[in-house]
């Protein structure tokens, strides 16, 4: 334990009389500039008592003000003179505990979290951390510990380095890599730092509007599915009906819906046949099953979203994209439907498929009676300015299969 103050140092500036004047006193220090140098101090609305202690400490009579200014120099020599503590910080130290300088501190943080990013050496993590909201992101995910940062940006590293992944478990990667079959899990920080760089990776491949830095589970699914990493490999399968591959095998025109798992869309993507055809997108498995009752072997190419498209369907998607399909979507005529059609024309380059207003008032004149209203906040088309003005005119929700006799009329392969 270090030793008490002198007594000439409380009788000159101890005492819980003076506290207040300590911690005011304290504070200027505290909130110095970065040199750490001020040397004027103005003090006012002081009591009797703290008046006189700071007419003592620089050698003034009393005085009846309620203010005192005085030079810190002449402070300083004083009590360094007179043996009690080499300075007004010393002395200020000595009776109530060490001061930070917070204009140091920060400075000495800053510098700290640079060397985090400095000792960065993966390009996907670099490029995150250039920006300053990636740089919030980590200290979060650190809890403002710099060396906890380091550590998760090693880690991160080295499960970057395995991406994009040759479709491999995430359980199984992060078992080899972090020796923790659980260390990518949703929430885990190191999952959290690598979706975030992979996402900012896949952005700027595709040169798209800037997203979010983290994102529900559904999104992450996706993520990790973009790196060739399976999570939930067999949830929601993508289902398809005669989509054409240049080799025989589980798909292709067998007039029966498939479905392909995302575990199978990745460790054995088909060598799909389709440049240059148009392929037809749903958002309802039951248009699926009434175009092959309908037209069986006959029926075009079709393939489901099942609502807004999961990891698989997204998988699917892109694979059929970089097989330089033309995408022909149509969805339900309500609002969730027309943000699904604005994802899958975004992401995927689809066209619309008989999906614009003058289907919708078309289908709205053959409507059903019992057809429901629509609910919810509208929505714009991003294909048809005048879509969703119509639909908020008449309100009325078109589901799919409402209109599947048109859609039928275009699915059978002539």
């Amino acid at each position: 334990m270090s030793a008490p103050p002198d007594e000439r140092l409380q009788r000159l500036l101890g005492g819980e009389h003076l506290a207040p004047l300590r911690r005011r006193l304290r504070r200027r220090f505290e909130h110095a500039p970065v040199d750490g140098s001020f040397p004027q101090l103005r003090m006012d609305n002081l009591s009797e008592e703290e008046r006189a202690a700071l007419a003592r400490l620089v050698g003034r009579p009393p005085g009846f003000t309620r203010s005192i200014q005085f030079d810190l120099a002449i402070a300083d020599d004083n009590l360094r003179r007179s043996g009690v503590a080499s300075s007004l910080r010393d002395a200020l130290e000595r009776l109530d505990g060490p001061m930070t300088h917070l204009a140091t501190a920060r400075l000495q943080r800053e510098a700290l979290w640079s060397s985090v990013v400095d000792g960065c050496s993966h390009p996907d993590l670099v490029t995150l951390l250039a920006l300053p909201e990636a740089i919030g992101l980590l200290k979060r995910l650190a809890r403002r510990d710099a060396a906890v940062a380091s550590g998760l940006c090693r880690s991160a590293e080295a499960v970057l380095r395995r991406l994009p992944a040759g479709a491999i478990a995430r359980s199984q990667l992060a078992a080899d890599v972090l020796g923790d079959a659980h260390a990518l899990d949703n929430g885990q920080p190191v999952a959290t730092l690598v979706l975030a760089a992979w996402r900012r990776h896949d952005l700027l491949a595709r040169r798209s509007e800037d997203e979010p830095l983290v994102g529900n589970a559904d999104r992450a699914r996706d993520t990790w599915a973009a790196a060739g990493v399976l999570v939930n490999q067999l949830a929601r399968p993508a289902l398809f009906l005669n989509l054409p591959v240049k080799s025989a095998g589980e798909c292709g025109r067998t007039g029966e819906p498939t479905y392909l798992s995302l575990r199978s869309l990745l460790r054995s993507p088909p060598a799909w046949d389709v440049a240059g055809k148009r392929i037809f997108v749903c958002e309802n498995p039951n248009l699926v099953a009434i175009a092959a009752d309908r037209w069986g072997r006959d029926c075009a190419s079709l393939v489901c979203t099942d609502g807004m498209p999961a990891a698989a369907q997204r998988t699917l998607l892109s694979q059929l994209t970089l097989a330089r399909a033309r995408l022909c979507y149509h969805g339900d005529y309500d609002w969730p439907g027309l943000r699904i059609a604005n994802h899958v024309m975004r992401e995927h380059g689809a066209g619309p498929w008989r999906f614009a207003a003058v289907d919708y008032v078309a289908a709205v004149r053959t409507a059903s009676v019992f057809t429901q209203r629509l609910q919810g906040t509208s929505v714009v088309a991003s294909w048809d300015d005048e879509l969703a003005d119509a639909m908020g005119e008449h309100g009325v929700a078109i589901a799919e299969e409402a209109v599947a006799a048109q859609l039928l009329a275009d699915l059978v392969d002539h």
